[in-house]
């Protein structure tokens, strides 16, 4: 355990956690995002889907009193981008190789543990992410199961590519194999709630359901779809 950030000092002294948040994201491009919602959906409505939940996202984010927020997109930032962010290209090819990329280089800028999320839980609570933030005080890891076998968050006090390099994406084993690479490493691993992430379109639906006042669920409901 680095004593820099051991179970005595969650807070910095001006009062924000001691970690980052950092958000993995695509720009939300009509054919680059949420391909499986179309049909029913057109690329366009899918394109402002993913857009609304991305904002939603970095909005929640910005909200945790963390010491630094990173967006690693895949693309170019928008005007759904707030201020706060520091904003850093994709590496790699696979996801695997993205999301390792992704840590190690917010962690070459801020030598801090770090709380990493993609952008398909729109309806996630600031407090789950603060939460999540202070577990990495006491604990290598944090982990976030979703609903479809995936995972949703992964929280680590430091990066090592080891961890995610070569675990299956996108599939329904991923979560439990990424977990067993965490804890075949010796880690000490705090769960999260699990959380359902959007693939399909009933996940969408379920999604604005949890999240009715979201910029998510508004937009939903404005292609005709109920929340």
């Amino acid at each position: 355990m680095n004593p820099a950030y051991g179970r005595s000092g969650r807070h910095a002294p001006d009062g924000s956690l001691r970690g980052q948040i950092v958000v993995i994201a695509k720009e939300p491009a009509p054919g680059r995002v949420k391909t499986r919602l179309v049909p029913p959906l057109t690329p366009g409505e899918a394109a402002a889907l993913a857009g609304a939940a991305l904002e939603d996202t970095l909005r929640t984010v910005a909200q945790v009193p963390a010491a630094g927020r990173v967006l690693a997109l895949d693309g170019a930032p928008g005007a759904w981008l707030p201020d706060g962010f520091t904003v850093l290209p994709q590496r790699g090819d696979g996801l695997d190789e993205r999301l390792a990329a992704a840590f190690e280089d917010a962690h070459r800028l801020l030598p801090a543990p770090i709380v990493l999320i993609g952008m398909d839980t729109p309806q996630v609570a600031a407090g789950l992410l603060a939460d999540a933030l202070s577990l990495l005080a006491g604990h290598d890891a944090v982990f976030g199961p979703a609903a479809d076998g995936g995972f949703w968050l992964l929280g680590l006090r430091a990066p090592d590519p080891a961890l995610l390099l070569g675990v299956p994406m996108s599939a329904p084993i991923t979560g439990e194999v990424q977990l067993r690479r965490l804890k075949e490493a010796g880690m000490s691993v705090a769960l999260m709630p699990c959380l359902t992430d959007v693939d399909t379109m009933a996940d969408a639906v379920e999604v604005a359901a949890l999240a009715p006042a979201s910029r998510y669920a508004a937009t939903l409901a404005g292609m005709g779809v109920p929340r």
